[in-house]
């Protein structure tokens, strides 16, 4: 049976190319596969690396089936956790320049009181050197489910009117906004707990990635796996 195998962040880089299909014998588990590119590329096993299946985090034990989709993921920037459902009136992946005004505008009612933003931008240095500029990537359909599942926790959590976040992906300038999470609600306090919770959880949960180019090269953040700076190639099909 064939699956569809997909490598984000310093992953992607160890291996070379970003997804291949390979032909794994009918009834075996995840852990074949973990095991498999472990053997294939050893310095998997160096670093946390963790595994979903069809856009949900997977156990090893799973037994995989014809046509599953199956990704390597790096930890994102502080752990990792599930929970939630429908809950982010305006959850958005974007390569365009975000515009805080607009967003926020799309989000307040005559019932609310308060709006609370963050913004994330990119700054000019990291690691004690000077940054040139960054650049994100997501498994775009599991980040966009699991900030609809943060929508939700927030909103059972707190007691807010609604929800919004939107992310950049691509290459970022400095000064450019890369992510911004607002909060609407009929009081602040609400709104101001609402926010910061929110993106402590994005930082947590989401699977995307970023990795900052320097004069002297790049590196992913929360990682101290070193990458050179060259497009990832689709592998041809095959056989373990």
């Amino acid at each position: 049976m064939r699956v569809r195998v997909l490598f984000f962040g310093w992953a992607h880089d160890v291996a070379g190319f970003a997804e291949e299909c390979v032909d794994v014998p009918e009834g075996e588990c995840l852990q074949h596969l973990i095991r498999h590119y472990a053997q294939r590329f050893p310095r998997l096993q160096d670093l946390p690396l963790r595994a979903a299946v069809n856009q949900e985090m997977a156990d090893p034990s799973y037994r995989l089936h014809e046509g599953d989709e199956v990704a390597f993921l790096p930890p994102v920037s502080g752990g990792s956790a599930d929970n939630g459902s429908e809950g982010c009136r305006l959850c958005l992946l974007t390569r365009e320049p975000i515009h805080p005004a607009e967003f926020v505008e799309r989000l307040k009612a005559p019932a609310d009181g308060a709006v609370v933003t963050f913004e994330g931008i990119v700054r000019d240095h990291s690691r004690g050197k000077r940054t040139l500029y960054l650049e994100y990537e997501a498994y775009e359909p599991m980040a966009l489910r699991t900030m609809q599942q943060i929508g939700s926790e927030v909103k059972q959590r707190f007691a807010i009117d609604a929800i919004g976040i939107v992310h950049r992906l691509g290459r970022l300038r400095i000064g450019e906004t890369s992510v911004l999470i607002a909060v609407t609600a009929a009081h602040r306090r609400a709104a101001f707990e609402a926010c910061h919770y929110a993106i402590d959880r994005l930082k947590q949960m989401v699977p995307i990635w970023k990795k900052e180019y320097f004069e002297d090269g790049a590196v992913w953040a929360e990682s101290e796996e070193q990458a050179e700076v060259s497009p990832p190639q689709a592998a041809p099909s095959r056989s373990l």
